[in-house]
């Protein structure tokens, strides 16, 4: 075993997390308080009026973490046990980013209902849901059916998250390009749950030629899919209806973005794309295509890596997400937030500090939290789905596409 693989394993003993008072327990009568006799008058305040659970248990600042271990990282199905790992980990970066109280749920089922069930179950103890690491096209589903049926924000991290952060990256990219985002043609390889996320979250922000690619080359009308996400993929985008392989529909195109596998694209590929080209090669751990082979033919090149510049990373994106929607008691996370939340991530960067290989903050700017807080508060009281507090000052709106 390498001394980096007994540091890491060392860091994992025991698990990453653990729960602690707020008010320790010093004498008899503290525990009267916390606990019997004194906290029936809490349970019967709550039980009177069930909103006051934001004020007066873990409910105002805590988030599940849930995950069925069917889609984790690049390991994919291992199960709930294995999975519970990256569980911990996300909710540690919860806490330490955002001060939300995070805990990591993995279930021992992998039936759509069964986990809708779960999940509405347990949603009174908590103040929103984030779901993470859940195959597609099951996540969808399971997604959907969780913001209908309850009352807090739930969001798909690798859907959504992914989305968020791609935005901010493409958003500054253009300006250091000096292209926009209505003019370029996108070519997206990789249409599963992350992919179709990023590919609306564009087409949301005024991309107007978007084109999706999957195994069976670009998705386009006329076809009958057996996946209906695709037929609904392709009424969406591909607005020429290019059909053929990646290499033949990204001729001319201005920005790739890859959310698939490794040693997708070549640098013959990135070669035929128009000038400037941009490129988003964040399969994980081995790109699309190796970052060092991309260099020299591209502008702006970012990847889902930490060792190489412009790393999309959703560490950016969930910790401001859930401050922001927990602080206003938002009863869900809607389009017009996650978009808010995009352009509040690009603000990070000054003009003064933008460059081709400086297009996303660093996971550690102290301004990416309170920035996309703020915007996500914003847009959830201009949306009509904050409950609590007020609307923030004009002068927290985000920078305007």
């Amino acid at each position: 075993m390498s001394s980096l693989t007994e540091e890491i394993r060392q860091l994992h003993e025991g698990g990453k997390m653990e729960t602690q008072p707020k008010q320790p327990i010093a004498s008899m009568e503290e525990l009267s308080k916390i606990y019997t006799p004194g906290v029936a008058e809490i349970c019967m305040e709550i039980a009177n009026d069930p909103a006051k659970a934001y004020q007066l248990t873990i409910k105002k600042n805590t988030v599940a973490v849930v995950s069925d271990g069917t889609a984790v990282l690049g390991l994919g199905d291992i199960g709930p046990e294995a999975a519970m790992p990256v569980m911990e980990g996300k909710a540690v970066l919860f806490k330490q980013f955002a001060g939300v109280d995070a805990f990591p749920i993995c279930l021992n089922t992998k039936d759509p209902d069964e986990i809708v069930q779960i999940v509405k179950m347990i949603a009174p103890a908590f103040g929103g849901i984030n779901l993470e690491d859940i195959s597609s096209p099951r996540c969808f589903e399971i997604e959907r059916r969780l913001k209908e049926e309850l009352d807090i924000p739930v969001f798909h991290d690798d859907q959504h998250g992914t989305a968020v952060v791609v935005l901010a990256g493409l958003v500054n990219a253009l300006k250091v390009c000096g292209k926009k985002m209505e003019d370029v043609k996108v070519v997206f390889a990789g249409i599963g749950a992350a992919g179709m996320a990023c590919s609306r979250m564009l087409l949301k922000a005024g991309v107007r030629n978007l084109i999706g690619v999957d195994r069976q080359g670009a998705i386009h009308r006329g076809v009958e899919y057996s996946n209906p996400h695709w037929t609904e993929y392709a009424n969406m985008t591909n607005p020429h209806n290019l059909s053929g392989s990646l290499s033949e529909v990204i001729v001319g195109a201005d920005v790739f973005i890859g959310v698939s596998g490794p040693d997708l694209l070549s640098v013959e590929d990135i070669q035929s794309m128009a000038v400037d080209p941009i490129v988003f090669a964040m399969a994980n751990p081995k790109p699309e295509i190796d970052p060092a082979l991309a260099a020299p033919y591209v502008r702006v090149l970012a990847t889902g890596r930490s060792d190489y510049p412009n790393q999309i990373n959703n560490v950016l994106c969930f910790p401001g997400i859930f401050r922001g929607a927990l602080d206003c008691h938002a009863t869900t996370i809607n389009e017009e937030m996650k978009l808010a939340a995009g352009l509040a991530i690009a603000d990070a960067i000054s003009p003064e500090e933008l460059s081709e290989t400086y297009i996303i903050p660093n996971v550690f700017n102290p301004q990416v939290v309170s920035k996309v807080r703020d915007a996500v508060v914003r847009a959830a009281w201009e949306t009509g789905v904050a409950k609590a507090g007020k609307a923030p000052a004009a002068a927290l709106h985000p920078q305007k596409l």
